[in-house]
């Protein structure tokens, strides 16, 4: 025998966990959040006061559509490699500690994991799912990438959205009940999504998606007027919401606010920034305003039954 030990060797053991860390983290985990949470507030707007907000047909649709925005982020993720690589992205597939082979057989296996999940749970779920895994696919596969341009990728961030707050409705399998409700919180906080987020976005993005060719409004007619559309969409959607929430249903003043508030910080950061050291200081405003709505119509409809 060998006067010394050989070292233990411990990465292959320990690598599949390590590949799935990256792949979450390449999927983006503040994004991956807002998704469940759009879920679960169109189920607790949905279902009936006594019911368990994490039953079981929740629990299985929030993991099924977990799985299908998994997927989709992380297809994003390896088909935009380059594009990242020029913005200076230190995401794991830019960075190189996660290869594109990888990601992409993670992202497929989250996709057959979603679709199984939402069989289980029956039709209703599995037609939304199934087109919100096809919508991901169109946005990144070369030879389609709708991400390009910036009418289909708005196109695209609307109808997952939408998607998103029926597929909470479904899960929920409440009565008609609390459809109004989803509905204005939905159409409002999908306007949010595709006519501010998509905008604000592309702020931090502009080199690497010039390089790539995509006809962004960024790119196409600058900064500054990109600066103008983005801040007058959030202040038309935060009114739009306040109003309809004022008229039709008024549990949902808080949320509507709290969309306002993020509005008027969106167009005072707009108004004031140029870049610099904080590429991506307006997206910033545009989550903390996504999170703050979401978490305050839970807190209401959990506290205050927002359904008979």
């Amino acid at each position: 025998m060998s006067s010394h030990s050989e070292p233990t060797v411990r990465p292959n053991r320990r690598r599949p966990l390590r590949i799935l860390f990256l792949c979450l983290r390449e999927s983006r985990i503040p994004v991956q959040v807002i998704f469940a949470l759009r879920l679960l507030v169109a189920a607790a707007l949905t279902g009936p006061a006594d019911r368990n907000p994490l039953s079981r047909s929740v629990l299985l649709g929030l993991v099924s559509w977990s799985c299908a925005v998994f997927f989709v982020y992380l297809l994003n993720g390896v088909t935009d490699v380059e594009e990242d690589r020029v913005n200076g992205s230190k995401r794991p597939i830019a960075s190189g500690a996660l290869s594109t082979g990888e990601a992409s057989f993670v992202a497929r296996a989250a996709a057959v994991v979603a679709l199984g999940c939402a069989a289980l749970h029956g039709v209703t779920l599995l037609v939304p799912l199934a087109l919100l895994l096809a919508l991901g696919y169109g946005y990144s596969a070369p030879g389609v990438a709708w991400k390009r341009r910036t009418p289909t990728a708005v196109g695209v961030v609307l109808a997952s959205g939408l998607l998103t707050y029926l597929a909470g409705h479904v899960v929920a399998q409440g009565s008609s009940g609390g459809r109004v409700r989803v509905v204005v919180f939905a159409v409002a906080m999908t306007a949010w999504m595709g006519l501010v987020g998509t905008l604000a976005k592309d702020f931090s993005d502009v080199e690497g998606d010039a390089a790539a060719g995509r006809r962004g409004v960024v790119v196409v007619r600058g900064a500054r007027a990109a600066r103008l559309l983005c801040g007058a969409n959030a202040l038309v959607v935060g009114g739009a919401f306040a109003l309809c929430a004022a008229l039709f249903v008024p549990e949902l003043l808080l949320p509507a606010l709290a969309v306002c508030l993020g509005a008027l910080c969106l167009v005072a950061t707009l108004a004031w920034w140029r870049g610099g050291r904080a590429p991506r200081r307006p997206y910033r405003v545009f989550m903390a305003t996504q999170y703050s709505a979401h978490t305050t119509a839970l807190v209401i409809a959990s506290d205050f039954g927002a359904v008979a």
